[in-house]
């Protein structure tokens, strides 16, 4: 059956004390709202609609940033959740099947959860997700009689009875989509915020004869985020999942705790990740590959058995083949380094295609860069490039090409040749002790004065 999916995203947040919406917030590198998002993605909907208010134009960009088929639709005023929800109602039009209602706050829902109450949607018209919470606090919280819900209470208007209960509302709902926007059309605002509640949908649809039915989550699904402690849990609980996720999937992490994965990092089976490794966001690691200690990767790719670090750092559009070496304090930026190729010391390499089998030797830098544009520099299959050597780009190394250790090489090398780019050298006899001396003379007459 089709299905639709709202994701509500106009909230300020004003408890995150942020110029930032509350939504877009990053978690594992991503803004809580696409972690929403990817959520209701694994339902295939037919439709996505993203309910945007306070700073409308960045959650519009983030949103179709992580899909551009979305639909983003404006809440003016924030006038309560199903006031919220009514403003997707244009961007449904015609649409015939179920709509499932998420939070841009909440970011942890598992798509075994939403199969869960669209396979509940066989036996009732409304389904809600809850859960038991260990402190449910000001939660609204779900009358039920088994998984039949009778009614949802907000806490401001639950009398002690009623707050008594701990299984509580998540907020997530899923109907007949037409079903869901007749009863919404039937909330007021009599209650003690003056706001349009979706909760009172489900008292609505049993007073018409409906039936409405409970989906129980774990509690840690519905961690809603909403100031700046809340998010460090957050973030943390995330990380937690992510590590279990790629040592059950069989990578090796050897210090679980210090490595920070993205909401995107896929590591292979047996690839090696030592401590305090960052992954940012689009790394790719295959298997049998290692990634050493203090090193960062963004948007990058990892072939099999290539090294990487310690203290290296990757950078959007680095392209590491099979068997590949970057050492320690090298930095690779938008380049591809060949099968088998070394760049193990010191060096930086941007804007650039290195060979297969080349070696790089310690302080080598593509001056990539003339203060107004990027050029490339390629490097040919086993060119050796010798110690702190400076590529000017453009310029190419041929295949088996040789550069002396301190050359700056300005235009091209040939196939097999050596390139010498560095000045004579002059000694001057005596020259340097005559020059230590008269400092340290000066030096010691300072100190007198």
């Amino acid at each position: 059956m089709a299905n639709a999916l709202i994701v509500l995203g106009a909230g300020k947040g004003t408890r995150m004390e942020s110029d930032l919406p509350k939504v877009l917030h990053p978690i594992g590198g991503a803004p809580m709202l696409v972690h929403a998002m990817k959520a209701g993605a694994t339902l295939d909907p037919d439709r996505q609609v993203v309910v945007a208010g306070h700073q409308a134009d960045l959650v519009e960009a983030a949103a179709q940033d992580w899909n551009p088929d979305v639909q983003v639709v404006r809440q003016s005023e924030q006038l309560g959740t199903a006031h919220a929800v009514a403003q997707a109602r244009p961007a449904l039009s015609g649409f015939a099947g179920d709509a499932i209602v998420l939070y841009g706050d909440t970011p942890f829902i598992r798509p075994e959860t939403l199969d869960a109450m669209l396979a509940a949607r066989a036996t009732h018209d409304v389904v809600v997700l809850g859960f038991e919470a260990a402190d449910p606090g000001r939660y609204g919280r779900l009358v039920a009689q088994g998984d039949a819900l009778e009614r949802i209470v907000e806490f401001k208007d639950a009398d002690e009875a009623t707050r008594a209960i701990t299984l509580c509302n998540s907020g997530v709902v899923a109907a007949d989509a037409t079903t869901l926007f007749d009863l919404i059309d039937a909330v007021g605002n009599d209650n003690a915020s003056g706001e349009y509640y979706l909760t009172d949908i489900v008292e609505i649809a049993r007073a018409r004869g409906l039936s409405a039915g409970v989906v129980r989550c774990a509690e840690a699904e519905t961690l809603g985020v909403n100031s700046r402690a809340e998010l460090v849990k957050a973030e943390a609980l995330f990380q937690t999942r992510a590590r279990a996720a790629a040592l059950e999937d069989g990578a090796i992490l050897t210090a679980p705790d210090t490595v920070m994965m993205a909401h995107d990092t896929a590591l292979g089976r047996d690839c090696i990740v030592e401590a305090y490794v960052v992954f940012a966001p689009g790394v790719t690691v295959e298997s049998g590959a290692t990634i050493r200690a203090f090193s960062h990767l963004e948007d990058c790719h990892v072939s099999r058995g290539a090294v990487v670090g310690p203290y290296a750092r990757l950078r959007p559009g680095t392209e590491l083949a099979e068997n590949a070496k970057v050492g320690n304090f090298v930095e690779i930026k938008k380049a591809v380094i060949g099968e088998g190729a070394k760049v193990n010391h010191l060096s930086y390499v941007g804007d650039a295609t290195i060979g297969a089998d080349a070696n790089l030797g310690a302080g080598t830098v593509t001056c990539n860069y003339d203060g107004y544009f990027k050029h490339h520099t390629t490097i040919g299959d086993g060119a050796f490039i010798g110690s702190s050597t400076m590529l000017v780009a453009p310029v190419t190394v041929g295949a088996g090409a040789m550069t002396g250790s301190g050359s700056v090489i300005t235009t091209d090398v040939p196939t097999g040749d050596l390139a010498l780019g560095r000045a004579k050298q002059v000694n001057k006899p005596g020259m340097g002790k005559r020059i230590m001396d008269r400092l340290r003379a000066a030096k010691a007459a300072k100190r007198k004065g």
